[in-house]
């Protein structure tokens, strides 16, 4: 899994003002970071900025939170530590094992890759002394990247230049702790459950809480897609707040699925919402009073949105890949093979919902079963793993 969970470190020189920019692209990525400042690198950038931008607290001080240990939690949290930038001292106390301030300590505390960003003079970056402190660190496990050659703040030219963003996000690439293989592309996600009203205060629904679709549009963001995510009834605290991610409310079936007429195009869609296949004949429209008197419900057969989109792609003049979403209770593979050739769609994901606890649960599994025949079992595991899994295994086809 790639990691979301970012502390972004910034260090005391000239070049943290460019961290800022660096924070706005870790974000539209979908990632969660913290901004975690010394204390002399907020005499550059102050707190007030890193937390406008982040949305969130910017803790620089080891006494900010004693009885929380601010540096175990951060660094116990964190799937990545990024310092950038990272001075010539920062690498010394590193290199020295020093935890006096709560970024060397959260680094010392921290289980998770740790990537160094330096930028400095080039005579500090040639020193010997920081030439053998480099070295310690790599020998250590730690990431250094290579500062950028060009001009310096005080005029002078050589090595010790801040890379350009893109840069850090092609090392940090390269290293695996960052995809960016859908940057560029257009995904949608469907999630949730639509709502077929059955009175203004009963409905036909079911149980998905849209967890699944929730992972699966923040991946794809993490990765470099803009993710358009139409959510059906999902409670307002699971729904993301990434600038990547566009978020389109509905509620019924209908509802869904003018939200799918209304697409102009896409590169993937991932139909993980759980669509009602029935819904009353007629709604009341007012509330159904007991009286005592036995009932019954007429429904009718909602249109299949799915099939619907599968058909219209065909005829598109630009034909994105659909993912289906199938909850069984029972895997049959032929069945599901049936159905995906049904639908019209280019993979099926089916899932056992009698096996394993799936619905408003943070775990899925499955097998992911091709229009070429292809066919990949994944095992029950996060839902966020899953959703990389599940990217991995379609985003090859995306062109």
């Amino acid at each position: 899994m790639f990691p979301r969970r970012v502390v972004l470190g910034v260090t005391g020189g000239i070049a943290v003002y460019k961290s800022c920019e660096l924070l706005r692209r870790l974000l539209d990525r979908a990632l969660d970071v913290t901004v975690v400042p010394t204390e002399n690198s907020l005499r550059f950038v102050g707190a007030a900025t890193w937390e406008a931008l982040s949305g969130k607290p910017a803790i620089s001080s080891l006494w900010q939170d004693v009885s929380g240990g601010a540096h175990v939690e951060v660094a116990r949290a964190a799937e990545l530590i990024l310092i950038a930038p990272t001075t010539a001292d920062f690498i010394a106390r590193l290199a020295q094992g020093r935890s006096d301030d709560l970024l060397s300590a959260t680094v010392l505390t921290a289980e998770c890759p740790v990537v160094i960003i330096p930028a400095m003079h080039h005579q500090m970056w040639q020193n010997p002394a920081t030439i053998e402190n480099v070295r310690t660190l790599r020998a250590r496990g730690i990431l250094v990247m290579e500062p950028a050659e060009g001009p310096l703040n005080n005029g002078d030219v050589g090595v010790g230049r801040f890379p350009e963003i893109f840069e850090i996000f092609d090392f940090l690439g390269e290293h695996k702790l960052l995809k960016s293989d859908l940057l560029g592309s257009q995904v949608v996600v469907t999630a949730g459950g639509t709502r077929e009203m059955i009175d203004p205060v009963r409905f036909i629904g079911n149980l998905s809480s849209g967890k699944q679709g929730i992972a699966l549009a923040k991946a794809a963001a993490a990765r470099g897609a803009k993710v358009q995510l139409i959510a059906a009834n999902i409670e307002e605290s699971l729904l993301p707040r990434d600038k990547a991610i566009e978020i389109i409310k509905v509620g019924s079936t209908a509802e869904l699925g003018r939200a799918l007429d209304g697409l102009s195009s896409f590169d993937l869609l991932f139909m993980a919402a759980a669509v009602a296949d029935y819904r009353p004949a007629m709604a009341n429209s007012s509330k159904i009073k007991r009286d005592g008197s036995v009932r019954s419900l007429d429904l009718v057969e909602n249109p299949d949105l799915l099939a619907q989109l599968a058909s219209k792609q065909m005829s598109a003049e630009r034909r994105g890949i659909i993912v289906g979403f199938a909850a069984e209770s029972a895997i049959d593979e032929a069945a599901a093979r049936e159905k995906l050739n049904r639908k019209g769609v280019d993979f099926l994901f089916v899932n056992d919902i009698a096996t394993n606890e799936v619905f408003n649960s943070d775990s899925n599994g499955g097998i992911l079963i091709s229009r070429d025949g292809e066919r990949l079992s994944l095992q029950y595991q996060p839902k966020d793993t899953l959703s990389h899994a599940l990217l991995d295994a379609v985003a090859q086809g995306i062109g």
